[in-house]
């Protein structure tokens, strides 16, 4: 089951801080049993590793680059990583 998971690191440009990204990107991981963190970065992007299930992590991925209703996706990047031992998700600062 271990071989299953994977981690992606993710970065977002566009309309995405001021707009719920980072709370929207927490309840979507909640539902997809995903773990990892997400935080707004100072050039106004969004920074996120997200972890679990290829399949629950390919959603997530999905989910991310349309975010919540009043942001706006412009460049979205994922690069695989080997997987970090996170317990949860969490929105850092």
């Amino acid at each position: 089951m271990a071989a299953e998971k994977i981690q992606k690191h993710v970065f977002i440009s566009g309309r995405v801080q001021g707009v719920g990204f980072r709370a929207f990107t927490r309840s979507q991981a909640a539902a997809l049993n995903i773990r990892g963190w997400v935080k707004n970065l100072a050039d106004g992007r969004v920074e996120a590793k997200v972890q679990g299930k290829e399949s629950n992590v390919d959603q997530m991925l999905a989910k991310l680059k349309k975010g919540p209703s009043f942001a706006r996706v412009d460049n979205f990047e994922a690069e695989t990583e080997k997987p970090d031992d996170f317990n949860d998700f969490e929105i850092r600062f």
